[in-house]
């Protein structure tokens, strides 16, 4: 949950202002990209996770 966190931390900061450098809306287009992010990356470090203790 720490691990998730931090991500949606680091991608919350990094995506909008990766997006203005683009010359996009960030505040458009931003809560996709993070909330895509956040959910993939949640994901797999829950499988790893998984992984980790059942074997």
């Amino acid at each position: 949950m720490v691990a998730n966190l931090l991500v949606a931390a680091v991608f919350g900061t990094l995506i909008p202002l990766i997006m203005k450098k683009l010359g996009k809306d960030p505040a458009t287009s931003a809560t996709i990209f993070i909330t895509t992010a956040t959910d993939v990356l949640g994901f797999l470090i829950f499988l790893g996770l998984a992984t980790l203790i059942l074997t």
